[in-house]
């Protein structure tokens, strides 16, 4: 499991394919991320990720799963 610790407000999310899905904006508890709604791809509108989405984190926050299944799941 990843550290939540490394995740950091205004990092890039992308899918397990590199693609971009969007910026964090900040953790929403122990178990969400929430994305800024100031993203292109955000449709003006905060979305939610959970943290089981999460592969792993470098200079990134990375994925399980493309970008395209993670924005038809996202809350």
């Amino acid at each position: 499991m990843t550290p939540m610790s490394q995740i950091k407000d205004r990092m890039n999310v992308v899918g397990s394919d590199g693609m971009h899905v969007g910026t964090v904006d900040h953790m929403e508890g122990q178990d969400r991320i929430k994305l800024t709604r100031s993203d292109q791809d955000a449709g003006s509108q905060h979305h939610y990720i959970p943290v089981g989405w999460v592969d792993h984190v470098d200079d990134r926050v990375h994925l399980t799963m493309t970008a395209k299944d993670a924005k038809t799941k996202w809350h």
